[in-house]
């Protein structure tokens, strides 16, 4: 599907339907494991001219979407994009990458390795008006008056999102932790290719999202780092996606109290209206025809998927942390 719509989305709505198109080609950018990043140079030009554009609308609690790829971020955000006032950005990680020449972990538009962990120190108040002016154009040309980001990985960039723009939204989502490990291994068998002598898949440019994860985020963990030098040399894509999803929830644990945090269980979130209506609330928007029936057309229980045997070293912490939100 281009732009991650469908034709329930565009018949619902054309106003919507050309927000996403707009985000899609110009806003968002290409990654290694697409085609056409022929357009990331125009892409970045725009980011540029707007800077310098005279007039932008006011960027008001932007929401962003934060978890583990592949556990049900996209489907949140084209829900919500749908929403008469919202206009959804789908992991523009060029953008972000514009603004901070350090944070580009998967390695499609950076030589440089990317951080994890940046906060407000990271800030300064260039990097403020740039990200106000562009996503205040973003506002303008999608015809939006709120904007929602779905970029996974800002979980560990709070503090940084919020020293940009203190009234800032997010949405934790989490999922079963099978669903997502099945899922990422799916994408990257695929998805992933080989080019140019390197492996672009999941995990980055030749594994470089990997092994930024395993040395500035798992030898943090107090009880993962311990057997860092065995899980570095992963190469199961189950096993991986289990370390990407431990270490993800429990950042997103550290984080779920604070009040500019909702939780959003995928489980909950596609069963119950009442439950996404206390999602538009936290968002501070209004209830939507266009959202609630669409959500109602297209959202759906998943299929259960089965567990598989993990290694011995992360088993143990992987089952305390589905205990701790709620699955068996």
């Amino acid at each position: 599907m281009v732009a991650q719509i469908d034709g329930r989305f565009t018949k619902r709505t054309k106003l919507k339907a050309y927000t996403r198109y707009l985000s899609y080609a110009l806003y968002e950018g290409r990654p290694l494991t697409t085609k056409g990043q022929w357009i990331n140079p125009l892409v970045f030009s725009l980011y540029k001219l707007q800077e310098v554009l005279p007039t932008s609308k006011e960027v008001q609690s932007p929401v962003f979407i934060l978890g583990t790829g592949r556990s049900g971020t996209t489907i949140l955000g084209v829900t919500l994009g749908i929403h008469r006032d919202v206009g959804f950005l789908n992991e523009p990680k060029a953008l972000w990458s514009h603004l901070y020449d350090n944070e580009d972990i998967i390695g499609s538009y950076q030589d440089k390795v990317g951080r994890y962990y940046l906060d407000e120190s990271d800030v300064t108040e260039a990097l403020k008006l740039k990200a106000k002016k562009i996503y205040g154009n973003y506002l303008r040309f999608s015809i939006s008056n709120r904007v929602v980001d779905k970029y996974p990985e800002l979980i560990f960039r709070v503090p940084f999102v919020k020293g940009i723009f203190p009234d800032a939204k997010f949405l934790f989502l989490y999922r079963n932790g099978w669903d997502t490990c099945h899922s990422i291994k799916h994408w990257s068998e695929r998805l992933g290719l080989e080019k140019n002598d390197e492996t672009h898949n999941w995990w980055g440019k030749n594994n470089r999202k990997w092994y930024a994860l395993c040395e500035q985020v798992l030898l943090h963990d107090k009880e993962l780092s311990k057997h860092y030098e065995v899980i570095k040399e992963y190469t199961d894509h189950v096993s991986m996606a289990a370390v990407e999803w431990l270490l993800t929830m429990k950042q997103g644990i550290k984080i779920m109290d604070q009040d500019c945090v909702l939780p959003v269980k995928y489980e909950q979130f596609v069963t119950d209206p009442a439950f996404r209506s206390q999602i538009l609330n936290f968002c501070n928007l209004s209830e939507d025809q266009n959202f609630n029936g669409y959500c109602k057309e297209v959202l759906k229980m998943p299929s259960k998927r089965e567990p598989v045997i993990l290694p011995d070293e992360i088993a143990d912490e992987f089952n305390r942390i589905m205990k701790l939100l709620g699955y068996e």
